[in-house]
């Protein structure tokens, strides 16, 4: 076995997967926040707190996690694509903090003018964080500019068209997520509303969903190769079509009133853009000239790291099922988590 040539290929699957499980975990809760500017009603808000409040502070673990590979594993692109997304990175980790701040902060001050307050920085921080996760994605997509092995861009490279409009699709699917999280463990007037709002975000995310689609092959020529070239397309070809697929089914689930349905599909959609954004820049980890191998840690690191996440991700995905099965089910009007 060449560890030289599978380790980096071994890290690059768990790091993808800490990305997908954050997104999964973190992004509800995040759309949530965000939704509180379509939901006014105080005791309708406090009910949708109340569905992520025993969990939400543990889904940032899996950001830890991905940041902690990218560091030890992958040092060349650590130290790349950090100087490269200084700017959405802070203002990401800032927004995240104010969000917690705002979260705790809006129950203690209930009753008061300043709840009002924290409720708005509660929506701010959800929508300010979600909009850099995407827009550092794009960022990231589209090529960072290197020289000798180092960012050798300005500040502002990341912010592009392209960059926004993952912000706000990515924006636009935490918010789905939300909804229809919402209307798994909802019930009444407030579920109802979910799968309202439902419907109009999963319309605005496929078409973020196609224009990131139709753009992204553009950006470079191995992306469009990637997409177009025989036998490449027989395997991304699943992709757009399982979308359509999601999305049949997503309807139904929403005319039929299912509960866990929807939810699963937005998912669904998440899987599927992360798995085509995958295929697409593969094997490049800093796009367009840096792959795994050119950036990843000798072999003896990576095997040390390796062996003490073989042992901790098992207890982190534990307490993570376990918190999660523990605080299932509908949250009413008369639950409450503080």
């Amino acid at each position: 076995m060449d560890l030289t040539y599978w380790l980096p290929i071994i890290w690059a699957v768990i790091l993808v997967a800490a990305i997908s499980i954050y997104v999964i975990l973190d992004g509800f809760d995040l759309g949530i926040g965000m939704l509180f500017a379509l939901e006014r009603d105080p005791v309708r808000r406090n009910v949708m707190v109340s569905t992520i409040a025993p969990v939400w502070d543990g889904n940032e673990t899996w950001m830890v996690l991905g940041g902690a590979v990218l560091y030890g594993v992958f040092p060349g692109a650590y130290g790349t694509l950090l100087p490269a997304f200084y700017l959405p990175i802070i203002l990401m980790l800032l927004a995240l903090i104010f969000r917690g701040v705002a979260f705790e902060f809006r129950i203690m001050t209930h009753g008061t003018g300043r709840e009002k307050l924290w409720n708005v920085g509660f929506m701010a921080g959800s929508g300010i964080a979600a909009f850099c996760q995407g827009a550092i994605l794009g960022g990231v997509v589209q090529g960072v500019k290197v020289v000798d092995g180092a960012f050798a861009g300005s500040a502002l490279d990341w912010l592009t068209p392209f960059s926004i409009l993952c912000g706000l699709a990515v924006m636009c699917g935490y918010a789905l997520l939300g909804a229809t999280w919402l209307i798994w463990r909802t019930t009444g007037a407030l579920e109802a509303s979910c799968r309202r709002w439902a419907s109009k975000l999963a319309i605005g995310l496929f078409v973020g969903i196609v224009a990131v689609s139709l753009w992204t092959p553009l950006l470079h020529a191995p992306y469009l190769r990637r997409w177009t070239d025989w036998p490449n397309i027989v395997f991304v070809l699943p992709v757009p079509v399982l979308v359509a697929v999601l999305g049949v089914l997503f309807v139904r689930g929403l005319r039929h009133e299912h509960s866990k349905g929807p939810f699963l599909c937005a998912l669904g959609w998440f899987f599927l853009c992360l798995s085509g954004l995958g295929i697409t820049v593969w094997p490049y980890i800093v796009p367009p000239g840096l792959t795994l191998w050119d950036v990843s840690a000798p072999p003896s690191s990576q095997l040390f790291q390796l062996v003490g996440t073989v042992i901790l991700l098992p207890i982190i995905l534990t307490y993570t099922i376990y918190s999660y099965r523990v605080f299932r089910g509908k949250v009413t009007e008369t639950d409450g988590y503080h």
